[in-house]
Parts: structure tokens; sequence; C-alpha cells
């Protein structure tokens, strides 16, 4: 079943579709983020502001580094001795949509501690935008029963695995600057 849903959710991301699906963190709406109109999809779902930037997951380091010009070395030891799931913030994204990326040039990006997060990403092979099941100001659903109709149903493809799991939190988010700033900005 677990291989099942990958491939139904990349046939789905591989259209510039949304899809909801279980994160290491809450349930999330996802698309291919390096597709400009997929991204634009999910402000309109959310009924969020374009200008509030979006998080996107990768699978690993190497992903991360292809996404950002230049990985702060602390960047390493947050993402190793984090004891919770962490979205830090970097300067000078590349190779993503202009519409995810931060008017200060900045993009939000976890590396995916979730075993289902991870292999889809890698089978993706490109990162995929990841924010909560929720319209933009209502509170994150803490279960999948939780999700409001018109989310469910504005997405192209819902994710078939852990529908009855209580999720965790929202991620810890760190800004990391390159000139060495460190802001949390949300623990």
């Amino acid at each position: 079943m677990f291989a099942e849903e990958i491939i139904k959710a990349i046939s789905v991301l591989e259209k510039g579709g949304l899809i909801l699906y279980p994160t290491d963190t809450v349930w999330g709406i996802g698309c291919d983020a390096t597709n400009e109109n997929a991204i634009k999809k999910v402000f309109a779902l959310k009924k969020r502001e374009d200008s509030k930037a979006l998080i996107c997951l990768v699978s690993n380091d190497a992903m991360l580094e292809r996404h950002i010009e230049k990985v702060p070395e602390v960047a390493y030891d947050i993402i190793d001795l984090s004891t919770k799931p962490t979205t830090i913030i970097y300067d000078h994204p590349k190779g993503v949509a202009k519409n995810l990326v931060a008017g200060d040039n900045t993009l939000a990006i976890r590396v995916a501690s979730d075993k289902f997060c991870q292999y889809l990403i890698n089978k993706f092979k490109k990162p995929i935008v990841s924010t909560s099941a929720n319209f933009s100001g209502e509170p994150t659903p803490q279960n999948f029963g939780q999700i409001s109709d018109p989310i469910l149903k504005g997405v192209d493809y819902v994710v078939n695995l852990r529908r009855d799991e209580i999720n965790g939190t929202p991620s810890s988010i760190i800004k990391l600057g390159n000139d060495g700033t460190v802001k949390i900005i949300r623990e």
C-alpha cells in the first residue's frame, strides 16, 4: 500500500496537481515546489496571500544543497541535533518556483524525517511544498478527521495512509542568515 500511495501521489505532482498527505508534523497540502502554477493553486485553496511564504520539504542534505546557494554550517548541526522537526529559513534559494521564494529572497525548507515523505520526495526527485491542511488564519487540524471538506475537495489526491493517527505539532522554524544571524521564528 505504501508504494502504491507514492506512485499515485507522484502521478498527481507530475501533472501540477495538489496532494493532501501526512508529514513528520501535521497533514499537509503539497505540490511540486518547482511548479509556479501548482503553487498558485495552493495559495488559492488556502485563501492565503501569496506574499506569505510556504515551507517545502527535501529528502536529504544533498537535495537541500541543490536548492540553497550556500547552506550555513550551523544548519547541519541544527538538523542533526533537533529533537523535533525543524524548518530552517535560508538565504538565496535556487531551482524552485519564483512564487515560492519570499520577498527577502529566502526559502523555508525542512529535511523530512518521515519515511513516507522521504520516499515520496526521493522518487519525485524534487522538493515538495508542505503547508498545513487548513485555510489561512484557521487552526491547524490535529488529525485527518479535523480537515475541512473544502480542503479535502480542493486537492487532487488524498494519500490513504495514517488517517487515524493524532498528528504532532507544527515544526520549529529558525531563520539562518548567511551573515551568521540566527533568529527563532517558532519554537
